[in-house]
């Protein structure tokens, strides 16, 4: 039975077969009401007895108080077993044979029904006291609620005397804010009416007032005057106005001028105004490149009229960038905002693409960049672009050559003037492949970038000497020097420029030497005729480039490879030499550096067979001919005809080779195919039968050496 149950039900009213309650109301009060018989179980009924009548009412609430739980469940344990033997026995009986309706089964029935009512009894006075505990509980409920509501408000009524005591006791007088003169002063200062020392040095509280005073007299004679100065200020400010203004009605006038100096700065070549305008884009570049800036044009002012510098990129950006952090702020703020929004609508990005935005970020080039040309004296320049990497902090440099001739005719020079080879050992191991800041590998690794050759087409070459003009120098540096800045910008400047107009005219030199020898002609200049003799009968019919795989790949070059005399940043080129049915191959390495390097010759000649240097002794003295006598061979300086030199020279020494080798072998007058043209003086010396390859000029002979 539910507690809902419980709660509605009303007490039960007992009628007997004797009437109706109005009907016992008139009965006497002798009278009494007989109920039947029940169980002993279902426990005594109380009588309630109203004055003058005698009614009788039952009430299991009332019941309930007088009646103890545990003997009720004591009760109910004993019922439910009086009620499985009841049942046990019924079932004896019913498989005994007896019959339903016997005498025996319904007596036991009888028996089980009233047990039945039993436990309903003490279901219900089970559900009752549960529902007289739980109000109980809910009145206890509430007065402990109650209680705590009253803790919580004197808790509060505490805490909010507890901060008014607080503020009370740190309270400030305004006065503690005021920056007073010591008392010292004070007393040496201010007035006796009003520092009264007989009074204040005994009362502290007096001494604070009077300090005040003192404070108060003082600000008023500050307070006229500032008034005064600020009269004397708005007088000058209004001078300082007519000036001005006097000085902007000669903008105009000044700019007529200067616009009508124009020629005549052209003329003197002095271009004040554009010098102006350089000067102010000039702050905003970075330290490395304002620095290499100011040291150009100092180098070109002294040293190279025809040196110029300038300027290009975005001015606004670099402007933007050199703001302060404070002012770009707001900026900045309204941008994110607005990406922000366009994020939340595009899908989450990669980790690829975060990467790809890292590693932009980090080869960022500053966007203001310089420009260097330098002038040769046949009118060719050479433009030099210096960038600097913000986060790298390293400066890297491109190139470009511009001519008044034509370049295009020469197959073979198409590497000389390629502005990724053009500056390649412009000094000596300096490849511009690897940043020389040994931090940028830190910074590469969180990056993913593994080298940073893959980026250098892009970006330009990190050379040493580009950072050392920009007053960079780290500690990776071989040879460090203790200057820095300005100071090691100079100190390299004068000898780079040198190298960088050498560089040109040489790489000028061999565009022009490589177009003559792919049409199978050795231009030698008038000033080296006499190294040579008057009729050379070898000639040079091919002149091919060819790369670094495929010279290695060439039999005859392998000690040249083992000796580490060969890099990949060198120029390979395949010359033929020929006479008659003498065939002459010439594997030519170029350096980079040349003509301070001299070219290296590799033999092999096809004559009777392949003989190379490493097997005949002979071949090896013509390639000492050629690669070992730089000083005869070198020419005016600063030497740019050394290679077209070496192949004339080799050419000569086949012509020796070839007149003198039948006499050594057979001894016969002359040989039919190669008739004697050369003098010698003797034909061969010593055990290796050497052949006479120096040339005497002006004897016009040939001798060994």
């Amino acid at each position: 039975m539910s507690s809902d149950a419980v709660k509605k039900r009303k007490p039960k009213v007992i009628r007997n077969e004797a009437g109706t309650p109005e009907t016992k109301r008139g009965r006497g009060e002798g009278d009494q009401v007989t109920y039947p018989a029940g169980p002993h179980l279902i426990g005594q009924r109380k009588l309630i007895t109203a004055k003058n009548q005698d009614v009788r009412v039952y009430n299991e609430e009332m019941e309930l108080e007088g009646r103890d739980p545990q003997q009720d469940y004591m009760l109910y344990k004993d019922t439910c077993a009086a009620l499985a033997k009841l049942m046990a026995e019924i079932q004896e009986l019913k498989s005994g044979g007896a019959k339903v309706g016997s005498v025996e089964i319904e007596e036991r029935r009888r028996q089980c029904s009233a047990h039945f009512i039993t436990l309903k009894k003490l279901n219900r006075l089970a559900h009752m006291r549960l529902k007289k505990g739980r109000d109980q509980t809910h009145e206890a409920k509430q007065r402990v609620d109650v209680l705590h509501l009253q803790l919580q408000n004197l808790l509060y009524e505490v805490m909010h005397l507890q901060k008014e005591i607080s503020k009370c006791l740190e309270f400030k007088s305004q006065h503690e804010e005021i920056e007073l003169v010591s008392e010292k002063e004070f007393f040496q200062e201010a007035p006796a009416e009003i520092s009264r020392p007989n009074v204040t040095r005994d009362d502290h509280h007096q001494l604070t007032l009077a300090r005040l005073d003192w404070e108060l007299e003082q600000r008023k004679r500050l307070a006229e005057q500032y008034k005064m100065s600020l009269a004397r200020k708005e007088k000058i400010q209004k001078a300082i106005e007519q000036k001005r203004e006097y000085l902007s009605s000669l903008q105009p006038g000044l700019q007529n001028i200067m616009q009508a100096s124009l020629p005549v700065q052209e003329y003197l070549s002095m271009p004040f105004e554009q010098m102006q305008k350089q000067a102010e884009v000039a702050h905003h570049l970075p330290p490395p490149l304002y620095v290499l800036l100011v040291q150009v044009a100092a180098y070109g002012q002294a040293c190279d009229k025809t040196l110029t510098v300038s300027i290009s990129g975005d001015v606004d950006e670099a402007k933007a960038l050199s703001r302060p952090p404070e002012d770009s702020q707001d900026d900045e703020s309204d941008s994110d905002a607005e990406e922000e929004q366009q994020n939340t609508k595009r899908r989450r990005a990669t980790v690829g693409v975060q990467l790809d935005d890292k590693r932009k970020e980090m080869l960022r080039r500053h966007p203001l960049s310089l420009c260097v040309d330098l002038k040769c004296k046949d009118s060719s320049v050479l433009h030099l672009f210096f960038y600097y990497l913000m986060n790298l902090n390293i400066l890297t440099v491109k190139t470009k050559v511009s001519t008044t001739t034509d370049l295009s005719g020469a197959v073979s020079a198409g590497e000389l003037l390629n502005s990724e080879s053009l500056l390649n050992c412009l000094y000596a191991s300096d490849h511009g492949k690897e940043t020389p800041n040994p931090a940028n590998r830190y910074q590469f690794d969180k990056v993913g970038i593994t080298t940073f050759e893959d980026y250098v087409s892009d970006l330009g070459h990190p050379f040493v000497w580009v950072q050392k003009l920009g007053g960079l120098q780290f500690s990776s540096d071989s040879a460090q020097s203790e200057l820095s800045g300005s100071a090691l910008s100079a100190s390299h400047m004068e000898r780079t420029m040198k190298l960088l107009r050498g560089r040109l005219q040489a790489r000028l030199a061999l565009h022009k030497q490589f177009s003559s020898l792919e049409h199978s002609i050795i231009p030698v200049s008038s000033e080296c005729q006499h190294l040579f003799p008057a009729k050379v009968v070898s000639g040079l019919t091919r002149w091919t480039m060819m790369s670094y795989q495929e010279f290695t790949e060439l039999g005859f070059v392998q000690h040249v490879l083992k000796a580490g005399l060969v890099r990949e940043t060198d120029l390979f080129f395949m010359a033929i030499v020929e006479r008659g049915t003498a065939r002459l191959l010439a594997a030519v390495v170029v350096n980079p550096r040349y003509p301070e390097v001299m070219p290296l010759f590799s033999l092999s000649l096809h004559w009777k067979g392949e003989r190379s240097g490493r097997a005949d002794d002979n071949l090896r003295a013509m390639e000492s001919e050629v690669n070992v006598f730089r000083t005869e061979l070198q020419g005016p300086r600063p030497g740019l005809q050394l290679l077209t030199n070496q192949i004339q020279r080799l050419c000569v020494c086949l012509d020796v080779y070839l007149e003198t080798e039948s006499q050594v072998c057979d001894g016969s007058e002359g040989p039919k195919e190669f008739p004697r043209e050369k003098m010698c003086l003797r034909t061969a010396r010593g055990p290796s039968r050497l052949k006479p390859f120096k040339y005497n000029h002006p004897q016009g002979f040939f001798s060994h050496r």
